[in-house]
Formats: C-alpha cells, sequence, structure tokens
C-alpha cells in the first residue's frame, strides 16, 4: 500500500472517485492537499478568489452531472466559498467543498485565519459540514458525500482536515472504484400503480415539472401523452416537456397561472419544491387532489391533507409505471379535456404581458435563440434580462439553462459558465449577467483568457439596479442607491486579454455572439438595454 501525506492521498482518492477536475487557490494551509493533484492526473482551476471557485464548482457540476470539488484554505477561504455552497444548496447542485482547519482553536487565539467555529459556520450553508480527525475519518467522509449525490438529493458537503494532518504520512486507506450499483430502492409497484390510476381517471389533470425531474424527461413525455395531462414547468424544470402543444411552459410564476391551477381536477408535481422562487406566491391555487413524486422526504412531508405522495426520484417513478395503460386504454376513461388552443391563447396573453412589464428584452431574446446552436448551454444571473428570458424562451432539453434561483447570488453567471465550459469541453456555452452582477466577480475572466474558453458574456447594460429600481417604485419608495457608474466594458475586457464588441442593433448582436462562439478565448458582448428600440428605428 502506498504511503503518502494525507493530503496527497484525498487527491486520489478523488481521483479514484471520478473527479477530473478540482477549482480552488492553494495557501500555506492548505498546499498538502496540491501535493498530490498533479501526480493523481486532476486538472486544478485556479480561479481569482474563493467566491469564483464555488461558482465554477456548481457550474461545473449542473453542466456533466459530476460532484463539483473546491479546495480552500481555513477562515477567510472557506468563507469566501460559502456564498457559492448555499446556492448549491437552495438548487440542488452536487459540490464538495474541502477545506484545512486549524489544529487547535479552543486553547490558542490569535492563529492565522482563524474562525470561532469553522465547522458550523459552513453548516448553515450546506447539506452538513464535518471535521476529519484521522484519515479513516476523512475518507469515510469523501465516501459519504458521494454516496449520498447518487442516492439522495444533491446538495453540497463540506470537509475540514486539521492542517498537521494532511502533513502526516498515511496508507492509501480506501475501499478502489466503491460502487453504489443497485443501492436505490424503486417505489412499491402498489403505490404507483394506485397514483397511475388518480392521473389517469382525471378529466384535466395537470403536471407540474420541477429541476428534479430532468434525468426522468422521456418517461415524462410518454406519461403527458398517455394520461391527456397539461403541463406547466418550473425555471429548473425547462425542457423536460417539448413541442407539447399542451404544455403552458415556464409561466407558473404569473399570478393567472393559479386561475389554470384551479380547473384542473388533479395537480402532479414532479421533482418540484413549489418553493416562493417558483410561485411568487403563497399558494399555488389549486383545489384539487395532489400527488408529489419527489426524491426528497421533508418536501414529501409538507403535503396537505389527502394529497397523496411517492417518495423516490422521478426517473424510478416513472419507469415503474411504463407497462401503464394509457387513459384511452381504460375502461370508462374520459378523454382529456384540455385544448392546445387554450393553451396557446395562455401562453400567448402572458408572452404580451412580460414584454409589456419588461419593454425591449423579449426581442433581444429571440433574436439571441436564433443565433444559438440548439445545445447551447447558458448561465444567467440575477439581472431583468434573465428574469424575462426565463419565462419566454422555450428550450429544447432539460438541464441547458442554469439560473441562481434559490440563494439569488449576484456574480454567478461568469465563475459558473467557466465551470460549465470547462466540463463540457467544445460544446457551447454562453455567460448571461447585468451591468450590476457582472461586477461582483469580474476577476474570474482571467481564468477564461488563461484557458482560452470560447465564452461568449452577454452583459445587459440598463446603467442601474434596474429591478430594485422597480421594486422601490411598487412599493412608493423614492428610488435611492440604484444608479451606478460603470466602467467601460470593453476596455475591462481588453485589460484581461479578452475579446470585446459593444453591438447597437439586433443584427450585429447576433453576428458578435456566432463570432464569440468561434473565437479562441472569451469574448465580452457589451449590450445597452435600449438595442431593441434602436434596431426598430433603424
Amino acid at each position: 500500500m502506498t504511503t503518502r501525506p494525507l493530503g496527497a492521498q484525498i487527491s486520489h482518492m478523488l481521483k479514484d472517485r471520478g473527479v477530473d477536475v478540482i477549482f480552488g487557490i492553494p495557501g500555506v494551509h492548505n498546499q498538502e492537499m496540491y501535493r498530490g493533484i498533479e501526480e493523481a492526473g486532476i486538472t486544478h482551476v485556479l480561479a481569482r478568489h474563493e467566491q469564483g471557485a464555488g461558482f465554477m464548482a456548481d457550474g461545473y457540476a449542473r453542466a456533466t452531472g459530476k460532484p463539483g470539488v473546491a479546495y480552500v484554505i481555513t477562515g477567510p477561504g472557506l468563507c469566501n466559498i460559502m456564498t457559492p455552497m448555499g446556492q448549491a444548496y437552495s438548487d440542488s447542485v452536487p459540490m464538495l467543498v474541502i477545506s484545512s482547519c486549524l489544529d487547535e482553536t479552543a486553547a490558542k487565539r490569535g492563529q492565522l485565519h482563524q474562525m470561532k467555529d469553522q465547522e458550523g459556520a459552513a453548516r448553515t450553508v450546506c447539506d452538513w459540514s464535518e471535521t476529519a480527525r484521522s484519515a479513516a475519518a476523512a475518507y469515510g467522509l469523501i465516501d459519504r458525500a458521494f454516496g449520498e449525490f447518487e442516492t439522495q438529493r444533491k446538495r453540497p458537503k463540506h470537509v475540514s482536515v486539521p492542517i498537521k494532518l494532511l502533513e502526516t504520512q498515511t496508507q492509501h486507506g480506501w475501499v478502489p472504484e466503491k460502487s453504489l450499483a443497485g443501492v436505490l430502492n424503486l417505489p412499491d409497484q402498489m403505490v404507483v400503480d394506485a397514483l397511475w390510476d388518480e392521473i389517469c381517471r382525471a378529466r384535466k389533470p395537470l403536471f407540474i415539472v420541477g429541476g428534479g425531474a430532468k434525468s426522468a424527461a422521456d418517461p415524462i413525455r410518454k406519461a403527458l401523452d398517455a394520461s391527456g395531462a397539461a403541463s406547466f414547468c418550473t425555471y429548473a424544470g425547462r425542457g423536460v416537456v417539448t413541442d407539447d402543444p399542451l404544455h403552458f411552459g415556464a409561466l407558473l410564476a404569473r399570478p393567472e397561472s393559479a386561475e389554470i391551477v384551479k380547473l384542473s381536477d388533479l395537480v402532479v408535481c414532479v421533482g418540484t419544491d413549489l418553493s416562493e422562487v417558483d410561485l411568487w406566491r403563497e399558494t399555488l391555487g389549486h383545489d384539487s387532489k395532489m400527488i408529489v413524486i419527489n426524491v426528497d422526504g421533508e418536501v414529501v412531508a409538507r403535503r396537505g391533507d389527502g394529497e397523496m405522495a411517492c417518495c423516490c426520484d422521478a426517473g424510478l417513478f416513472f419507469y415503474a409505471g411504463r407497462n401503464q395503460k394509457s387513459r384511452d386504454q381504460r375502461r370508462g376513461a374520459s378523454a382529456s379535456e384540455w385544448t392546445p388552443g387554450f393553451v396557446a391563447d395562455f401562453a400567448s396573453r402572458m408572452r404580451a404581458q412580460i414584454d409589456a412589464e419588461r419593454p425591449g428584452i423579449v426581442p433581444v431574446a429571440d433574436a439571441l435563440r436564433e443565433a444559438l446552436p440548439a445545445d447551447t448551454m447558458i448561465y444567467s444571473d440575477m439581472t431583468q434580462f434573465a428574469y424575462a428570458a426565463k419565462e419566454i424562451y422555450p428550450m429544447d432539453r432539460p438541464g441547458h439553462w442554469h439560473h441562481p434561483s434559490g440563494f439569488g447570488t449576484l456574480g454567478y453567471a461568469l465563475p459558473a459558465a467557466i465551470g460549465g465550459k470547462i466540463g463540457v469541453g467544445d460544446k457551447p456555452v454562453v455567460a448571461i449577467a447585468g451591468d450590476y452582477g457582472f461586477q461582483y466577480t469580474p476577476q474570474e475572466l482571467a481564468v477564461a483568457v488563461e484557458l482560452e474558453l470560447s465564452l461568449p458574456i452577454i452583459i445587459w447594460d440598463n446603467g442601474k439596479l434596474g429591478e430594485i429600481e422597480d421594486s422601490m417604485v411598487r412599493a412608493q419608495i423614492a428610488p435611492n442607491a440604484v444608479i451606478q457608474r460603470n466602467p467601460d466594458f470593453c476596455k475591462l475586457a481588453e485589460a484581461y486579454g479578452a475579446a470585446a464588441v459593444a453591438p447597437t442593433d439586433l443584427a450585429s448582436f447576433q453576428q458578435a455572439v456566432k463570432d464569440a462562439l468561434a473565437a479562441k478565448g472569451p469574448t465580452i458582448i457589451h449590450v445597452k438595454s435600449d438595442i431593441a428600440l434602436a434596431s426598430a428605428s433603424s
């Protein structure tokens, strides 16, 4: 058995568990974790800030489905990555953060990077945070994390390892190529049969599909066809349902969607929490029965009186029901009462409403969609462009538009897109950020330049915190602290060694996007929010 310092052994173990990329920043406190990275054959991506490293790990995980891994130092390094950890927690992203920690904190004060309770601080933004006090514990905690990524709701984990322990010579002490095949539990077939009976008895069943259903797209589409159900998707669930004339799209957060929900006689929620950021209202609005299909027992436990549930992965549920008869094959089953014309009319009215609420965004979103290849992966920030586009931009496949939905972090798009691009290689990736949010993490542009990533970075510039200004006005508050002075984004890009362009109409915007996808290295595309108006008047 090979003997190495534990820090090096950890990298070798991660490689054995399928990790090819680690994001992070080395320091004197975690340098032992860097001893074995190259020897193990892992690529390390040097972020410019631990927040960037965390978002890169998040973006990589969303793009590949594999856990994103980050190495950070004691104290401030961990604090800096806690924002991405919180984002990964709210959006169910598998991320493993491994940090060093001080050997003793209770009896000794004034140490470099000292925190009062590092483990406890991290625990506030992730699934769990534990400190390994031995090599065996470190190996066990890493395996626990990877095991839970496979068998439970995917959420970030944190492991702290004391500095002296990282330096300690230790043997290869983990089981090679540990497999989790066969550990997933199939849902009870009687439960599946009973729930499918409910679906097929309904006259107007309505599916609500969330991000947890991404891996079950094909069987869900077949279930919709067999049951005659209409459907909504959450923002994270876009692309699970495509080209279905009974699909209302990502319009669930529109207040008017409650009226549609009330028309149904059965609601089937698949892989969604129906959280505040899904609905933007207190309740879904249904008066009918509800079926909840979710891997998270907490979500299942929250169901209301009389509501039915199956606590399992969506893919496993629909796989178990694959042989169920359709509505038309069942005696006495009536035809679905949803009609394509009704669905299309609702979608058209909502699109006009969105265009009126945020003038100038819908035409740009349409132009962007025309310019991008079908398999493009998009990472957006907290910006008005994304808020509008997410509702009207149809996706033809799941898991290809990533947004910081739950925690709602500014500065997400650029580093997450870098991580995503590293994960998917030659496939197209685009970042979309607002002029204010981009300035949270602009330093990560240097990473994209270093790695020569072909990455269009669209900056939507309205010269203000537009969403906050609008909210203040609605609340009858005089807008305050919502206007900022922006830098010259094109010169900033050039200072980092990136390309830059500032299109003035939609045609040149589309060409800029196409050119950026073909370029060697990243391209800032600076877009003023009146570009659609300028195009119309020219």
